[in-house]
């Protein structure tokens, strides 16, 4: 597939995320009222769409907990400032073996939970956007596996459909794009589809450039797609996704610094990847101009 520009492109923000830095920076936000006050900001400086996990706001743990999640929605949807809601569903199939000798039972850190539980929240809250990892991977750490089986992904991405909620299938990998082409084949996801390229996350697909181009030629063209890399890798990407024709993401969920011993906010990881789209010549569109290429529906506050 010949590359060709993306002229006009979204920011995603990731927020927060689930990886362990509450204690890496103070600008990693913990509570619900953190977090949107966060993503309203990176709205504020031209982010179309946030991407949100939730955390316990005394410890900073990753969390599931529905009202949590009820919260921040309410808390983005309030405001005044337009923006994009794109919720996680990527918890709940988290499995950390035992060790080599003795993997079973599994042991602490595990959290593996039935389709219709890591799916709650996006019924209750309904957003625009939730995300889909489409696939199972080893993920960083020795024994712990990230955990998507094809049958949990057919019933998972079926209920998203069903729902009316936008899949954003995550792809850590090349056979991640080949299995979500096949879940658009077999009708459980609409096509075209939305994918987030992932790039440099242990053990996926690494952040070299012929390998970041190996996943866009798997993604079908009339598909949309956006990427992001890792710490000093976010924003190269921000300008390799433009320049390979998709849009980006950045946020403190990948990537905690603006420069070298600088500890960015979102709203400063965001202003820096418009000053990039713009230096290449691209226009940064913003929530309206998404709902219309993407076909979401905005919708009202939860408990409204």
């Amino acid at each position: 597939m010949p590359l060709e520009m993306n002229r006009e492109v979204f920011i995603t923000c990731a927020v927060t995320g689930s990886g362990a830095t509450q204690d890496r920076s103070p600008h990693v936000p913990r509570s619900p009222r953190q977090i949107a006050e966060s993503a309203i900001d990176a709205a504020k400086a031209g982010a179309a769409v946030v991407h949100c996990h939730v955390r316990d706001p005394d410890t900073g743990v990753p969390s599931r907990d529905l009202a949590l999640y009820r919260e921040v929605t309410d808390r983005i949807r309030d405001t005044e400032v337009d923006v994009v809601l794109n919720l996680t569903a990527g918890m709940g199939g988290d499995i950390v073996f035992g060790g080599t000798e003795a993997p079973l039972p599994t042991i602490a850190g595990t959290d593996m939970v039935g389709a219709s539980e890591r799916v709650a929240h996006i019924a209750a809250c309904l957003p625009e956007i939730c995300t889909l990892d489409c696939g199972t991977m080893n993920f960083a750490e020795a024994d712990y596996v990230m955990t998507n089986t094809p049958g949990m992904l057919v019933a998972m991405g079926q209920m998203m459909t069903d729902l009316g909620v936008k899949p954003e299938i995550e792809a850590f990998d090349t056979g991640h794009l080949w299995y979500a082409k096949q879940l658009v084949k077999d009708g459980v996801l609409d096509s075209p589809a939305l994918v987030q390229l992932c790039m440099g996350v242990p053990w996926g697909a690494p952040d070299d450039l012929n390998t970041f181009l190996a996943m866009v030629n798997n993604v079908p063209d009339d598909w949309t797609f956006s990427a992001f890399g890792l710490g000093r890798s976010q924003m190269p990407y921000v300008a390799a996704s433009v320049l390979a024709g998709g849009n980006v993401r950045v946020g403190l969920e990948d990537n905690l610094m603006l420069d070298r011993g600088v500890l960015a906010t979102n709203a400063q990881l965001v202003e820096r990847a418009a000053g990039i789209i713009e230096n290449l010549g691209a226009k940064v569109i913003g929530p309206a101009e998404v709902r219309a290429k993407l076909g979401l529906t905005k919708r009202a506050s939860v408990s409204a």
